[in-house]
């Protein structure tokens, strides 16, 4: 009973005022009920025009698939039905089918689904008018309905009362990700509705988006939940809003175009510096593949914006806010995490990977993270976020930073000494933290990373006593495992690159899994290397393919 009022007691005490108040308002005066409807809405008449790059979801008149899961919708009770994931549920709400790829030739399904929903989701009642799936479904309506050329007005009264029950219940206990979605909703909103009510939201979603993006986009570019999955969430986001001002015209936008579009150049030189060879991101905190646009296509989205984007090809990269390293040489492309866990207020997506780091060869993902396959309250979710499903070291089978809940930390690593030397041989980072300080004895955990052209030296120091201290790596699937000697390991990718893995110490392997994408669980092998002493190295010897 103790250790959960001191875990919960550390989880509330970083939170601001007013995620406690408005948590605490939303639960006892919850939305109940919204004003008459006047019965008519005009529209302003421009028409949405993008890249369609989201994989269609609509299947067939009564069928669909989100997060690789297909089911049946026949039945009017799927919209709350409890035996499906919170998050599906979410995604049938999104709607996002009406503006993925080849989206018109779906239009008469989409038109059917769209009534259904309104007869079926009575005001506020339901997992469709809670405040998130609320305003990723508008902005798919609104950009929909004049492209898809809808004249209905029952769709834009909905559309009305869908944005006052929004502008009614407001993330603000939240923050971060969920208030841009809320803010960005209202506009696209506000620029869709004629007249006072759309004027209103357009104001509202404007003030939110003017005090939200200068704290979460940081100055070296990255989102502040420190996700390269939500970074790119985000960025769409901004692209969507740079589109939206340049199809209106609308003069409340245009006075916010430069900086929206200085915002997503910085965000995109992040992306640009998060990305593997392979053209996907790398997998720190809540992040995976399939759920956020590909790098790719936000670049091709912002020159289809008229946008220009910079490739980095930098030997290395610091981005310096974010907390983040990037090594890039000929053989290989390094990612090693300094980060904190997040903004301390809003921690939920983090994960417990203090000073983890991924590793590939070309195309070939040879040290991975673990990924994200799903969401909840579940061991698996727990397990996923843990310190053992990442690059590190875990000690006395603890993780780095008190995750638990889906989307609670407590008490958290904060890294600290963080240094950097590059000369034209060598470059050399080194980080430590103190979250394994909260036990008994145990001191900090130090990383140095010393890599040259061919050759990664990875050594951890645990200061303190402990009863086990463990440093973990994870291999992606698709690498080739050859025992040389206890301590020493052939590693061969697809392409044929290969590391010889040299330890200090006699290792491990491990059975475990990887996921790439929510709802995929892929078996992979993971080598564990228990610490016999304070301190432990790891050489990384690169060979390029034959």
């Amino acid at each position: 009973m103790l250790f959960r009022l001191l875990r919960l007691y550390h989880t509330i005490k970083p939170l601001r005022f007013e995620q406690i108040f408005y948590r605490l308002w939303y639960r006892f005066f919850p939305l109940s009920k919204l004003t008459p409807s006047p019965g008519f809405y005009s529209v302003k008449n421009w028409v949405w025009s993008a890249l369609e790059v989201v994989k269609p979801s609509i299947i067939s008149q009564n069928e669909v698939e989100f997060l690789n899961q297909k089911a049946s919708i026949t039945n009017s009770s799927v919209w709350n039905e409890f035996s499906y994931e919170k998050l599906w549920l979410y995604n049938l709400h999104y709607f996002d089918d009406l503006n993925a790829v080849d989206s018109l030739s779906r239009k008469d399904i989409q038109y059917t689904l769209v009534i259904r929903w309104i007869a079926e989701n009575l005001p506020v009642k339901g997992n469709g008018w809670e405040p998130y799936p609320l305003s990723i479904r508008l902005v798919n309506w609104v950009k929909w309905y004049n492209r898809a050329g809808i004249d209905d007005q029952a769709i834009v009264n909905s559309i009305a009362k869908q944005a006052e029950a929004l502008s009614k219940q407001l993330e603000y206990h939240i923050l971060g990700n969920h208030l841009f979605a809320n803010a960005k909703a209202l506009v696209f909103v506000g620029c869709f509705l004629d007249g006072p009510e759309g004027e209103k939201y357009l104001k509202l979603g404007l003030k939110l988006l003017d005090r939200e993006i200068p704290e979460q986009f940081l100055n070296d570019g990255g989102h502040f939940e420190l996700s390269p999955m939500y970074h790119s969430i985000l960025l769409w986001d901004l692209l969507d809003l740079v589109n939206l001002a340049q199809l209106t015209g609308e003069a409340l936008l245009n006075t916010r175009l430069g900086e929206w579009k200085s915002r997503v150049i910085k965000a995109l030189n992040w992306l640009n510096s998060m990305v593997h060879a392979d053209g996907e991101i790398s997998f720190f905190n809540d992040s995976t593949i399939g759920i956020a646009a590909s790098p790719n296509e936000l670049i091709d989205y912002a020159v289809f914006l008229g946008i220009s984007v910079d490739v980095n090809e930098e030997r290395y990269t610091l981005l310096k806010d974010s907390g983040y390293s990037r090594i890039n040489t000929p053989l290989y492309r390094l990612f090693f995490d300094h980060a904190e866990v997040g903004p301390s207020y809003l921690p939920g997506h983090a994960h417990a990977d203090t000073l983890s780091f991924e590793l590939s060869m070309g195309v070939s993902r040879f040290f991975v993270n673990s990924g994200t396959s799903l969401y909840g309250l579940t061991d698996e979710r727990h397990r996923q976020r843990g310190t053992l499903a990442h690059n590190t070291v875990t000690i006395n089978d603890t993780d780095s930073s008190e995750v638990w809940g889906g989307f609670r930390v407590a008490r958290r690593a904060h890294v600290t000494n963080f240094a950097t030397d590059a000369s034209d041989k060598i470059i050399k980072l080194t980080a430590e933290h103190g979250g394994y300080t909260r036990l008994k004895c145990v001191g900090s955990h130090r990383r140095e990373v010393l890599a040259s052209n061919d050759v990664i030296s990875i050594n951890d120091h645990v200061s303190g006593s402990y009863d086990s201290a463990v440093a973990v790596y994870h291999l992606h699937p698709d690498i080739q495992v050859n025992a040389i000697s206890n301590s020493r390991l052939e590693l061969i990718s697809v392409s044929g690159g290969i590391v010889i893995f040299n330890s200090s110490e006699p290792i491990k392997l491990e059975a475990t899994t990887y996921h790439p994408a929510f709802g995929v669980s892929m078996p992979n092998k993971r080598i564990m290397i228990p610490f016999l002493s304070n301190g432990l190295t790891v050489n990384l010897d690169i060979k390029e393919g034959h």
